[in-house]
């Protein structure tokens, strides 16, 4: 296996005020990169009952490929509640299957062979997670395209669990709320937004820096460059998976050989129709995905 692009951590269901939805950032963002014609997998644990069974299925629905061993643990899933714009709060329930991914050997061989993995600081809230996301960054290349999407959840993340995952990655995604906090975490509140990010970039040597500032617009960082896009006023249907849909098209983009600034557009054209949309794991039309030459 080579060129697999990988989404690690949580998997879950959302209960939203509609119904039950599969989501968890890792399979959402694996099903977005994977809709761009990447070879993704999305990785973590299930529990050995019915709503694991579930998951199973809905995923193979989807065409998404996955690396789910069962454990004695209950399937995840997460209370959502929507404001009036729209705009999601979490209730994340605790002691369940993706706090205790084992890392097996199936998961080494897929670390060996990933071009990117994208993983955050919500599934590194138990040891045993933490472990596995750690062993299975260690296994990949060195040209491993290692995204550390924060996703700074309820009170789960500590100083000591960022900074690992920051010297893990070579890529970050942050909103501008995470950016606060982490301003303050580590020392640095009163420069601006953008100085935030020009340190950080260089302090953990990253290679790209990605700031989402929902209606606000987005900037990707790189070394002497910036790039800034403003976000497209649509008529949305709930933002859940937009940052993820938003990570997933920007990685494939990138590994497709695309300029930053045209990858950049099309992570933010991805995420607002996603916005208009219910659910984290909309098909996305071939007016989108057809702007990636698939040559990864």
């Amino acid at each position: 296996m080579k060129n697999i692009v990988a989404g690690l951590g949580e998997a879950l269901w959302d209960v939203l005020p509609d119904g039950r939805k599969l989501g968890g950032a890792p399979a959402n963002f694996a099903f977005h990169a994977g809709q761009f014609g990447m070879d993704t997998v999305a990785v973590s644990a299930l529990g050995d009952d019915s709503l694991g069974d579930e998951t199973c299925s809905e995923l193979d629905s989807k065409g998404l490929r996955h690396l789910m061993p069962r454990v004695p643990f209950p399937t995840g899933t997460v209370q959502v509640t929507l404001d009036k714009a729209g705009v999601p709060a979490y209730d994340i329930k605790e002691g369940v299957a993706w706090d205790n991914i084992p890392f097996t050997p199936e998961m080494e061989s897929l670390a060996r062979g990933c071009r990117a993995v994208c993983f955050g600081s919500l599934a590194q809230r138990n040891t045993v997670s933490r472990d596995t996301i750690h062993r299975f960054l260690k296994a990949t290349p060195k040209d491993c395209m290692r995204i550390f999407d924060i996703n700074l959840r309820q009170n789960f993340y500590t100083k000591e669990v960022i900074q690992e995952s920051l010297r893990m990655c070579n890529v970050l995604k942050i909103n501008d709320e995470e950016l606060v906090i982490i301003g303050r975490m580590f020392g640095y509140p009163g420069l601006d937004m953008s100085n935030k990010c020009w340190l950080l970039l260089g302090k953990y040597n990253l290679d790209l820096l990605v700031l989402t500032c929902g209606v606000n617009g987005s900037y990707v960082f790189t070394h002497g460059e910036m790039s800034f896009f403003e976000t497209p006023r649509v008529e949305v249907a709930d933002t859940v998976g937009a940052g993820d849909s938003f990570t997933g098209s920007l990685c494939a983009a990138l590994i497709s050989g695309m300029p930053v600034a045209e990858a950049h557009r099309l992570a933010v054209d991805v995420s607002a129709y996603v916005c208009t949309q219910n659910g984290a794991m909309p098909e996305l039309p071939e007016v989108l995905t057809s702007r990636i030459a698939r040559k990864a």
